[in-house]
């Protein structure tokens, strides 16, 4: 399994049969280099979307135009792209994504395109070769944590943490000793823009007994 941060809260996620491009922003990404948009795209199989907000379907029409990949998500957001191909599922349900089982979970924050009703906010549990990884989208700390950690138990949390529109990282470090037993956390939504924070230092500093990973964008993490 190959994970690769593509900058913001955007990941190419490479795993069983799936190539899954998750909230992909590249253009207009300020933490993207813009050459390495190929790298990023090729073999791409499916566009895994969290919610609505620009910074994570700006993109979206251009992408799945470029590579083909069908656009996954809750109804209510696939419906704004349905002039490609869907796949709508909802919170509670778990579709096989090239052998990657990906169940949608709850989030909490908003979501919308512009001014239209974009469904509700979510994240995800992505299960495959021996691993579960949690993408908590944008979100803040919740209740629904403790039984999503409890449930599908999952050891890879990709959490963001720069907090304004997020939870910040004092929340993303509590939220992952409190709800979660991860062995690795990798954090995203961090460094964009001023108002986010510039490190995720602090969040491995506060989770010293997990394996906290800040790769440079494009860098992939094998697990």
């Amino acid at each position: 399994m190959k994970i690769t941060w593509l900058g913001h809260a955007s990941f190419r996620i490479e795993i069983e049969g799936a190539v899954l491009l998750i909230d992909p922003w590249l253009d207009g990404n300020p933490s993207f280099p813009n050459e390495s948009r190929a790298a990023a795209l090729t073999g791409a199989t499916y566009i895994l979307l969290t919610h609505g907000h620009f910074d994570h379907t700006s993109e979206v029409d251009a992408i799945a135009k470029e590579t083909g990949a069908p656009v996954v998500g809750i109804p209510e957001l696939c419906a704004i792209f349905d002039a490609h191909e869907t796949i709508e599922f909802n919170k509670g349900g778990t579709v096989d994504l090239g052998g990657a089982m990906v169940s949608m979970v709850q989030a909490t924050h908003s979501s919308s395109v512009g001014s239209a009703y974009a469904g509700t906010e979510s994240g995800y549990m992505i299960k495959g070769e021996g691993h579960t990884i949690y993408v908590s989208g944008d979100t803040d700390i919740m209740a629904d944590m403790d039984w999503m950690g409890d449930f599908y138990n999952p050891d890879i949390g990709i959490l963001c943490c720069g907090g304004h529109y997020t939870m910040g990282i004092e929340g993303a470090a509590y939220a992952a000793k409190r709800y979660f037993n991860f062995k690795t956390v990798i954090p995203c939504h961090y460094g964009t823009f001023p108002l986010l924070a510039q490190t995720a230092q602090p969040l491995a500093d506060a989770l010293p007994d997990v394996d906290v990973r800040m790769p440079a964008v494009m860098e992939p993490i094998e697990l």
